[in-house]
C-alpha cells in the first residue's frame, strides 16, 4: 500500500467555489453576518430548481479549485476548522502520489461521483507512469486509497460500487461520514437548524429573531442543493408521541415539512448504492469487497438522532428512546458514522472524542491514516475514559452571551474555554466553566460578528475539544 495513490475527498462546504474569480461561498456566509443583502447572495450561490442529477450551466456554474483552509460553518448543521495538508500526516508519502479532489458540493453526489471517476482515472494513470522512480520493488501496480471526510464518503462509496471504482481501489477511509444520513439535515432543511428558544429569557427575543432569519435564509438556499437532500437520515428517525415507545418511522412515512421529492431522492440514492453492493458481491468469487474499509468517527458528544412529530410542531431528539442521550460527533450519530455495509460490528470502526469540525485535525486521525497507508491495523477505540463532550450553540449573536456546556467530565477536573480567530495561536483570554446541572459544567462567552474557533480544555490529563461558532449581528 505504500506505493498507492492517495486521493483526498473533502466534505460539504469544504471546497472553495468561485465565479469570475469571486469567492461565492465566503460572500454568502458574510451575507448571514449582515454584510450583504441575502437575496443577492442567494442568486449567486443557489442552483436552478429541480436540477436533479445535472450539471449547472451559466449563470449557475462555478469553479471548484481548492480546499477551504479556514474555519467555515453552515449554522445549525455543518462546520469544519479548515483542511490541513494531509500529506504532512502521512509518513513515507511523496508529493506525486497525493491528489486533492475539489468539487462543487452543491450538486448531486451522483454527479460528483462521476467527476471523481474521471479524476481518479487520470491521476492514477499519471502516478503509474511515475511510481517506479520511487518504488522500484513494488509487487503490484499501484491502486487507490480514498480518504473521505463527511459527505465526501458518500461520494467515494457511490463511485466505488456504482461506477466501477472498486476494481482499482485498495482502501476507503471515511471520517465522520453519515453513511445512513443525519437527523440534523431535517432540522436544517425544514428551517429549524438554529434553535429559536432556550437562549435565556432576557436575550431570547434578540437571539430568536436572528436565528429565525438565518433559518429561513439557509433553508431557502440549500433546498436547491441536491447534495443536501442526500444527507437526510434513511434510518427510522421519526417518532410520534401517540405511538408506543420504541416505534420509529422513516421520513417516507410521515410529513415533517420537507419536499417529497427531496426525501424520495435521498432514499433512492442510498438504495442504489446498497443494491450495487449486493449485486457486486454476488458477482465476485468470494462475496467480499475487493478493498478495505476504515471508518473513523467521534462518539463523545450529544448528537441529534431523531425527529419527534407532534400535532403542532416538530422537535429534535438526542436519543431515539427515553434513555440517556446517544452520542456522536455533534453532527453525525455514531451509528451512522459506522459503515454497516462493509464492517461486521461497530468495534471494527476507529472512534475518537473529537467533534465533526475537528475530525481532520492531525491529533484526530494522523497516525491512523499512516497505519492504513502502510497496511497496518487501525482498529482501536480512541475515545478514552478521560474524553468529554461539549454542547455548542450553532449560532450566537454579537454582544449577547452564549452558553457552552461540557458533559461527561470527571469530578475534580478543571475545564476552561476561549475563542480565537483563525490563524491565531489560540485564545488570548480563558474562562473557567462552573458546575451546572448534575454531570455538567457551564460557562458563557461573548464575541463580535464573524467566524470564531472555540477551544474547550480539560486538565489531568489535558484534553481539548474544538468547534466553530458563527456570530451574527442582531
Amino acid at each position: 500500500m505504500k506505493h498507492d495513490l492517495v486521493v483526498f475527498v473533502p466534505g460539504i462546504t469544504g471546497t472553495r467555489l468561485t465565479r469570475d474569480g469571486k469567492d461565492l461561498w465566503h460572500q454568502s456566509r458574510q451575507a448571514l453576518l449582515g454584510a450583504l443583502p441575502f437575496s443577492r447572495a442567494v442568486e449567486r450561490l443557489r442552483l436552478p430548481d429541480d436540477i436533479g442529477d445535472h450539471r449547472p450551466e451559466e449563470p449557475w456554474a462555478v469553479e471548484a479549485t481548492e480546499l477551504v483552509k479556514s474555519p467555515e460553518a453552515l449554522p445549525g448543521f455543518l462546520a469544519h476548522l479548515g483542511y490541513p495538508d494531509a500529506r504532512t500526516m502521512l509518513t513515507g508519502l511523496v508529493p506525486e502520489q497525493y491528489a486533492l479532489f475539489p468539487y462543487d458540493w452543491r450538486l448531486s453526489n451522483r454527479v460528483t461521483a462521476d467527476s471523481l471517476r474521471t479524476f481518479v482515472e487520470r491521476e492514477l494513470s499519471r502516478w503509474r507512469g511515475q511510481v517506479e522512480r520511487f518504488h522500484p520493488r513494488a509487487e503490484d501496480p499501484p491502486r487507490v486509497i480514498l480518504l473521505c471526510h463527511s459527505m465526501g464518503g458518500l461520494v467515494g462509496r457511490y463511485y466505488l460500487e456504482c461506477l466501477g471504482g472498486r476494481d482499482i481501489t485498495r482502501a476507503l477511509v471515511t471520517l465522520g461520514t453519515p453513511h445512513r444520513g443525519a437527523a440534523k439535515a431535517v432540522r436544517f432543511l425544514t428551517g429549524h437548524g438554529v434553535p429559536t428558544e432556550g437562549w435565556g429569557a432576557v436575550r431570547r427575543s434578540l437571539a430568536g429573531a436572528a436565528a429565525r432569519r438565518v433559518n429561513e435564509q439557509l433553508a431557502e438556499l440549500c433546498r436547491t442543493f441536491p447534495s443536501m437532500g442526500q444527507l437526510l437520515p434513511v434510518y427510522a428517525a421519526v417518532r410520534r408521541p401517540e405511538f408506543p415507545e420504541g416505534h420509529h418511522e422513516h421520513l417516507t412515512s410521515i410529513d415533517v415539512g420537507l419536499p417529497s421529492a427531496l426525501v424520495a431522492d435521498a432514499f433512492d440514492f442510498h438504495g442504489e448504492f446498497e443494491d450495487a453492493v449486493r449485486k457486486n458481491r454476488r458477482n465476485s468469487d468470494d462475496g467480499e469487497l475487493p478493498y478495505r474499509v476504515h471508518c473513523l468517527g467521534g462518539r463523545s458528544h450529544p448528537t441529534v438522532h431523531g425527529v419527534v412529530v407532534a400535532p403542532e410542531k416538530i422537535e429534535f431528539s438526542l436519543a431515539l428512546d427515553d434513555e440517556e442521550p446517544w452520542t456522536g460527533d455533534g453532527t453525525v450519530p455514531e451509528e451512522s458514522a459506522f459503515a454497516r455495509w462493509a464492517l461486521r460490528g461497530m468495534d471494527e470502526a476507529v472512534w475518537n472524542g473529537h467533534r465533526h469540525a475537528n475530525l481532520t485535525s492531525a491529533d484526530a486521525f494522523g497516525h491512523q491514516l499512516t497505519a492504513v497507508l502502510h497496511g497496518k491495523s487501525a482498529r482501536e477505540t480512541l475515545a478514552a475514559d478521560d474524553e468529554f463532550g461539549i454542547v455548542v450553540p450553532e449560532l450566537a449573536v454579537s454582544g449577547a452571551p452564549f452558553e457552552v456546556t461540557a458533559v461527561g467530565v470527571e469530578r475534580g477536573r478543571t475545564v476552561r474555554m476561549g475563542l480565537h480567530r483563525s490563524g491565531d495561536a489560540g485564545p488570548a483570554v480563558w474562562t473557567d466553566l462552573a458546575p451546572g446541572e448534575p454531570g455538567e459544567l457551564r460557562g458563557e462567552l461573548v464575541a463580535g460578528p464573524g467566524t470564531w474557533v472555540l477551544s474547550v480544555v480539560a486538565d489531568r490529563p489535558q484534553v481539548t475539544q474544538r468547534d466553530v461558532v458563527l456570530v451574527v449581528e442582531a
